[in-house]
């Protein structure tokens, strides 16, 4: 990876390696159609991208983008305060060593920062009534152009760059997570389903068997059938892990409990998907109103967390 030999075996054969994606382009053209500005920013080599994009967006691809950065060198794009942008020539990929002032449409640049990128493409902040010119404002301001909501970043990687686009800047952001994809068409099957509602239904007498023996101290006999139980769930719960096709189980759960990567995936991200194309259920002016995170058992279970009922009818 670090030599580029695997972007070269890829770029060489995308027809192996990429995946088609068919409603990319219709996604791209809409937001571009609804006067959004759209940035490309990659780590990647220009040559690599270009091969990717030409594979699963056309030859064109370019002309979807008002800006084209490669080689941005993530995360320190996000960080860094003096690093200027260089154009890359397309036919050639070579770096060109003169000023660059301007970020034009259908040119390709590498390196630079945001704060330079706020000055090369005019973005300013709505509110940002004579602004000041101090060389750090535009990242303590609170009218920098760069802390503003109404900018949606979509990244793959969580930890790299969406939580500090998250934290830093308090943008809109969106996680293109593939395993949500393949999980949500596993949690349709009927095996996954049974061993759900398996395990719902074992906790849910556990609560009720307690809810019966009160406060009083628990007999042998008490203890054994609680026990008993317990191994059943223990056995569905391995049998979903089974499910999942590889010895550690869901990424979004360490067994029953949420991962770190679920928690963080909630608190740095507005909006996750498995791949950008998903964005053609909505409209781009679409306003979503998720439901009120509900962590605590309280919350979730009302008066009494104890004890849910089940009206489900599944195994009646």
């Amino acid at each position: 990876h670090i030599s580029g030999d695997f972007h070269r075996q890829v770029a060489n054969d995308p027809e192996r390696y990429f995946e088609p994606k068919p409603h990319l382009k219709t996604v791209l053209s809409k937001m571009k159609a609804s006067g959004k500005r759209l940035i490309f920013v990659s780590n990647s080599p220009f040559w690599y991208c270009d091969a990717g994009m030409k594979y699963v967006v056309g030859d064109d691809w370019r002309d979807q983008w008002d800006v084209v950065i490669a080689s941005a060198g993530k995360p320190l794009f996000y960080t860094e305060s003096n690093r200027p942008f260089r154009e890359v020539a397309p036919a050639t990929g070579k770096v060109k060593f003169k000023e660059v002032t301007t970020l034009e449409k259908g040119r390709v640049y590498t390196s630079g920062c945001l704060k330079e990128l706020t000055k090369c493409i005019n973005w300013s902040h709505p509110l940002a009534f004579g602004a000041s010119d101090d060389s750090d404002s535009v990242y303590n301001d609170i009218f920098s152009p760069l802390m503003s909501p109404n900018v949606l970043y979509i990244g793959d990687s969580l930890f790299a760059d969406l939580v500090d686009a998250k934290r830093e800047f308090g943008w809109t952001t969106a996680a293109v997570t593939p395993e949500v994809g393949w999980e949500i068409e596993l949690q349709r099957k009927a095996e996954f389903v049974i061993a759900e509602k398996a395990i719902e239904l074992l906790l849910n007498s556990l609560r009720l068997y307690q809810r019966k023996l009160g406060t009083d101290l628990r007999t042998e006999e008490d203890l054994a059938v609680m026990d008993k139980l317990e191994r059943l769930i223990s056995k569905w719960r391995d049998e979903q892990t089974r499910l999942m096709g590889n010895p550690f189980g869901s990424i979004f759960r360490a067994r029953y409990t949420p991962s770190l990567f679920s928690h963080s995936l909630r608190r740095y991200c507005d909006l996750y998907m498995s791949n950008v194309a998903s964005l053609r259920h909505y409209s781009p002016q679409h306003r979503f109103y998720p439901e009120t995170p509900k962590l605590l058992s309280h919350e979730i279970r009302g008066s009494n967390p104890e004890c849910c009922e089940i009206d489900d009818d599944f195994f009646c």
